[in-house]
């Protein structure tokens, strides 16, 4: 079991590294026009969703991570939204109440977080970066599990993954802690991957 275990994680390593090229290279030449209208607009399923959820749980974007921000700004602005936060190199993640205008903190793994006095908050929805996907929810984290752990508990959330389509892949290797996603935004469609949605 052991070397089973090891292969996978060697083998999700190895994609990572090819997926973050793939997406680095993908985000540096979108020209400008389509930077601006990636990920702008909520796609009609998830509007309802959105609005009967007290609190969204979304991303600060960290390098050429999709920036969905802008699309959530009702959220934010209403006091609903939250961001993950880390309270050291540890393995739990929460999230916090974030509004546009107040400060981000450089979180442990250099990531901008809500600041530790920020309100604690359990999303109703949480839309989570991706490094890679496939059509059936598989998602490829950075590898910390932190997403993981936090749906398995919180497993009525509904769990969104955010990527460019250039991360799509035809199967993300999985094992018994990978949690699926219940859809999939990237800047050209809105994948379905569940019966939650």
């Amino acid at each position: 079991m052991t070397d089973l275990r090891a292969s996978l994680a060697e083998q999700k390593q190895k994609l990572r590294g090819r997926l973050r090229f793939r997406r680095r290279h993908f985000a540096a030449n979108l020209d400008g026009m389509a930077r601006l209208a990636a990920f702008r607009a909520l796609p009609a399923p998830l509007v309802e969703h959105l609005a009967e959820a007290a609190v969204v749980g979304a991303y600060a974007a960290h390098g050429d991570e999709p920036d969905v921000l802008p699309m959530l700004a009702d959220r934010a602005e209403a006091g609903a939204l939250a961001l993950p936060h880390h309270a050291g190199r540890v393995a739990e993640m929460d999230f916090r109440r974030w509004r546009p205008g107040e400060s981000l903190v450089k979180g442990p793994w250099g990531t901008r977080q809500p600041d530790d006095a920020a309100p604690p908050a359990d999303p109703h929805v949480i839309f989570c970066p991706l490094v890679g996907f496939d059509r059936r929810g598989g998602r490829l984290g950075q590898g910390g599990g932190h997403y993981d752990r936090y749906f398995a508990a919180h497993p009525a959330a509904l769990r969104i993954g955010i990527g460019w389509s250039v991360q799509e892949i035809d199967a993300c290797p999985r094992d018994s802690a990978d949690i699926a996603l219940d859809a999939i935004l990237t800047e050209q469609e809105l994948i379905l991957c569940g019966d939650r949605l």
